[in-house]
C-alpha cells in the first residue's frame, strides 16, 4: 500500500518519526516522505541524517496553519498525525496552547486531507487519552473522536481515518528509561508510587502499528497493540541495582497505571492475536463486519490496563533492550 506512495508525517521530526522514516524508506520504497513540523533545527539535524535521500521533503509547518497544510498536502496519499503537545505539565499551564495544537490542529488537517484528496490518515494517540485526568488526555480524547468522526464528515469523498494508541515509548526523551539512567550516578532514584506500572512498547512497534492500521482500516478503528507492562520500581532496580528508590509522590495528572481500553469501550472492543481494536459508536460501525473481520468480542467489563495485563517483561528483556538501543536512549 505504502509502496511508491506519497506519505506525509505531522511532527515527524519528533521520535515517531526517526523510527517511521528509516522503517518505511527500507520496507516500502515509498516515492516521497515528507517531513511536516515547525522545529527548523530539528529539521535540519534530521535533514543531515537521511543526506542524499531524495525521497525526502521537510516542510517547516505547524498544524494550527491550515493554509500551510494545504500546501504540504497537495499530491500527499498518506498521512500520520504525530504533531502533539504531549507533556502533561505545560499542558496543564498552557491549556489554550495545548487546545490549538492537540484540538485545533486535528480539525484542521481533518479539513485539509479531505479537501485535499489524501485516501488514508493515520492519528497517533496515547493511554492517557482513555479515561483521561489530565488536560492532555482530554485533549487527545477529544483529538481521536474527531478522527472517528471524520469518516462520516468526509461525505462523498474517501479519505479515511484511524487511530493508534500506546503508552510511554521505551527510550524515548522524557521518559523512565533514560531519566533514570541519567540520575543513577547520584545513587539514589526518585519514585513516584511503588505501585505504578508502565507498558513498555517500542518504537519500532509503534511504527508496525501504523503500519497494520494503514492495511487493515475501514475507518474509524482505534488500534490498541498488546504489549508488556513492568513496574516502575522494577525498572529503577535493572537500570541501578544499587541504588536507593526514594518515594516522592505522584505528580499533578498522573496515573499510578496506564490505560488503553476502559470499562466503556469494553462492548465495542475486539481482541486480535497482537492487538484490540475499539470501534466507533457513532453509525452502527461497531457492528460492522468489515471493521470486526476475525476479531472477538472482549468480555463485559474488559479493561486493557498496565497492571492487569497478561504479559509482563522480565528484567532479561529489559536489559537486552537496553544493550541493544543504548546509543538511542533518549536522543529522541
Amino acid at each position: 500500500m505504502l509502496t511508491n506512495a506519497s506519505i506525509l508525517v505531522t511532527g515527524g521530526t519528533g521520535s515517531f518519526g526517526h523510527a517511521f522514516v528509516p522503517q518505511t524508506l527500507k520496507k516500502y520504497d515509498p516515492r516521497r516522505l515528507v517531513i511536516f513540523s515547525r522545529d527548523e533545527m530539528k529539521q535540519w539535524e534530521m535533514a543531515k541524517r537521511f543526506d542524499g535521500d531524495k525521497r525526502l521533503r521537510f516542510f517547516i509547518g505547524d498544524v494550527r496553519d491550515k493554509d500551510r497544510l494545504y500546501r504540504a498536502l497537495d499530491g500527499v496519499d498518506y498521512v500520520v498525525h504525530a504533531a502533539a503537545t504531549k507533556i502533561v505539565p505545560t499542558a496543564e499551564y498552557n491549556p489554550f496552547e495545548c487546545i490549538k495544537t492537540n484540538v485545533n490542529g486535528a480539525m484542521n488537517l481533518i479539513d485539509a486531507c479531505i479537501d485535499k484528496g489524501v485516501k488514508r490518515v493515520v492519528a497517533l494517540s496515547t493511554d492517557k487519552a482513555s479515561s483521561p485526568i489530565n488536560l492532555y488526555g482530554a485533549s487527545k480524547l477529544a483529538s481521536d473522536k474527531l478522527f472517528v468522526a471524520g469518516n462520516s464528515y468526509a461525505g462523498e469523498h474517501d479519505t479515511r481515518f484511524a487511530v493508534v494508541r500506546y503508552g510511554n515509548v521505551m527510550g524515548s526523551r522524557g521518559s523512565v528509561i533514560p531519566f533514570f539512567m541519567s540520575v543513577r550516578e547520584k545513587g539514589v532514584l526518585p519514585i513516584t508510587d511503588p505501585r505504578m506500572t508502565r507498558f513498555m512498547i517500542s518504537l519500532e512497534q509503534g511504527v508496525e502499528l501504523v503500519w497494520h492500521a494503514f492495511e487493515d482500516m475501514v475507518g474509524g478503528e482505534i488500534y490498541v497493540k498488546k504489549i508488556p507492562s513492568m513496574k516502575v520500581t522494577d525498572i529503577a532496580r535493572v537500570i541501578a541495582p544499587d541504588a536507593e528508590q526514594e518515594i516522592i509522590g505522584i505528580r499533578p495528572g498522573e496515573k499510578v497505571h496506564e490505560q488503553m481500553v476502559g470499562i466503556e469501550d469494553a462492548p465495542y472492543t475486539y481482541e486480535y492475536p497482537g492487538h484490540f481494536k475499539i470501534l466507533p459508536v457513532i453509525n452502527n460501525w461497531a457492528s460492522d463486519p468489515y471493521r470486526i473481520k476475525d476479531g472477538v468480542r472482549v468480555a463485559e467489563g474488559f479493561t486493557y490496563a498496565s497492571d492487569n495485563n497478561t504479559e509482563w517483561m522480565c528484567d532479561a528483556e529489559l536489559n537486552s533492550w537496553i544493550e541493544v538501543n543504548q546509543n538511542r536512549i533518549g536522543a529522541i
